[in-house]
């Protein structure tokens, strides 16, 4: 859980430069600036502290969907670490109980624009000209080139145009009128797949199941967890490994 460990990393350089300023005298002709602290009910020091652990907690699990816990079981845990009590789980099992917890949560959150999207493929899959491999991807040609066929190893140079099933455009090279290069490897699963059917100089519609995408969690602001993924893509060459750039997709 990177995340929380960065929050309390916070909340531990906040105190420390609390402590600093506490104890350096102002350069002298300066007038010392006394920030007093937020009105929270508190008595001390201790007492503000405390609050603020509880609150960055809440606040970090509540962003992530998290609106059920047991304050008793909270406090529990808090005074079995903070009194060297045996705990109730190891860090081990701690680690996996939150991460099975948060898969969860995310999995529910997404499950709208899955359903979506398996609603879309399914339709999708009968119109004319939609092929659809054991995977799950779909591609329909709307160019067939007549070049060689990259391997998963290579690096290719494409124009694309990416759209979610709703026509949303979430990211274009053709928009900015600029291809980019990228290795197979580094792309998602959907992308390698489809570009190793490809001959060079080929033009393809992909739609690409979330599990072949970004899976359950987030890709930048538009593609949420779950999203189904268009995709019209143009393969222009392979490329020599030391001509091509960083992988975008």
């Amino acid at each position: 859980m990177k995340k929380i460990i960065v929050t309390f990393s916070a909340l531990a350089a906040v105190t420390g430069a609390f402590a600093q300023t506490k104890t350096t005298k102002p350069a002298t002709g300066v007038k010392k600036t006394v920030v007093k602290p937020a009105a929270t009910g508190t008595q001390n020091i201790t007492d503000s502290f405390s609050y603020a652990i509880a609150m960055s907690t809440a606040s970090f699990f509540k962003d992530k969907g998290v609106n059920q816990v047991n304050m008793a079981m909270v406090q529990k845990a808090f005074d079995d670490v903070m009194k060297k009590n045996k705990a109730a789980l190891t860090p081990e099992q701690m680690n996996k109980v939150i991460m099975d917890r948060m898969q969860t949560i995310q999995r529910d959150k997404t499950s709208v624009a899955r359903k979506e999207g398996i609603a879309f493929l399914a339709a999708n899959k009968t119109k004319p000209g939609v092929v659809t491999t054991p995977s799950g991807l779909q591609y329909q040609i709307l160019k067939q080139g007549d070049g060689p066929k990259p391997k998963a190893t290579d690096k290719v140079k494409v124009h694309y145009h990416g759209m979610l099933i709703d026509g949303t455009v979430f990211d274009s090279s053709v928009d900015r009128g600029q291809p980019i290069s990228l290795g197979l490897s580094n792309v998602i699963a959907g992308w390698t797949e489809a570009l190793q059917l490809m001959p060079v100089g080929s033009k393809w519609k992909l739609f690409i199941p979330s599990e072949l995408g970004y899976g359950d969690r987030d890709a930048g602001p538009v593609i949420k967890g779950g999203s189904t993924l268009i995709f019209d893509v143009e393969l222009l060459a392979i490329e020599a490994p030391d001509a091509a750039g960083s992988p975008q997709e």
